[in-house]
């Protein structure tokens, strides 16, 4: 997979893209990351790629042109049209489903805001989506192209040692994921259940199951609306409704 991010602040993606599991897999070339400075394609002798919107709303707006070109050029870089995402407050908001959907491009052009946001023109002229991170507004598109990115590239093959790091995970199933422990196996009186201790999968698997549908009835019930429960599902949940504890 091929990634190319328009920013004002290529350094600040590098950083992060160059760190941890994402730069070990960019090593590899699991996927390929490039970062462009949408400055380098201004005509503005002082590089400046804002102008004041046509509106009383104060203010700067990015401006199409230098955000275009550097699109194009792209473009002609790679000799296609990538798929071309627009981080905004205004998009759809980000699942464990779209990531899965990304995952399976070639080619995916991250636009990254600014200021006031961008000239409209250049989201009605390249733009094929936009997503948003969560309902509340950030200083630029950085941080969400960065979240974007990690939830991407950590499904792709070679990235983590295995599927299972992030089949078992939140949101990939449609359930948050069940409680994890560690060493020691007992902690300020606290104890690990003894079902993880025991070594039977079998009883291991159901316990998870169990607690998957249990941590999410706590933390996030509207999730379930969507999840195919089934019989014995439905049963777990009303038992710890009514014991109002685990189960």
């Amino acid at each position: 997979m091929r990634i190319d991010i328009a920013t004002l602040f290529p350094e600040m993606l590098e950083n992060y893209l160059s760190e941890s599991i994402i730069g070990r897999s960019r090593a590899k070339n699991i996927f390929t990351a490039c970062c462009h400075n949408i400055r380098d394609y201004t005509e503005d002798k002082h590089r400046r790629v804002d102008d004041t919107p046509y509106s009383e709303r104060q203010g700067m707006l990015m401006q199409a042109q230098p955000i275009y070109k550097c699109w194009q050029a792209v473009c002609n870089m790679t000799k296609s049209q990538p798929y071309v995402i627009y981080m905004s407050p205004q998009g759809k908001t980000l699942t464990q489903q779209k990531c899965r959907e990304l995952s399976m491009l070639d080619n995916i052009f991250i636009l990254c805001g600014h200021y006031e946001g961008v000239d409209n023109r250049i989201i009605e002229k390249i733009v094929d989506e936009e997503i948003s991170i969560g309902d509340y507004v950030l200083t630029g598109g950085e941080l969400p192209a960065l979240v974007l990115v990690d939830s991407v590239v950590r499904m792709l093959e070679g990235t983590l040692s295995s599927q299972q790091g992030y089949t078992d995970e939140s949101h990939f199933n449609g359930l948050l994921e069940y409680p994890q422990y560690t060493r020691p196996e007992v902690w300020e009186g606290m104890s690990v259940p003894k079902v993880l201790l025991s070594g039977h999968h079998a009883n291991i698997k159901k316990w998870r199951h169990e607690n998957s549908l249990i941590t999410t009835k706590q933390k996030r019930p509207e999730l379930l609306e969507k999840y195919p429960l089934t019989e014995q599902d439905i049963i777990i949940l009303n038992n710890f409704s009514e014991a109002d504890g685990d189960i």
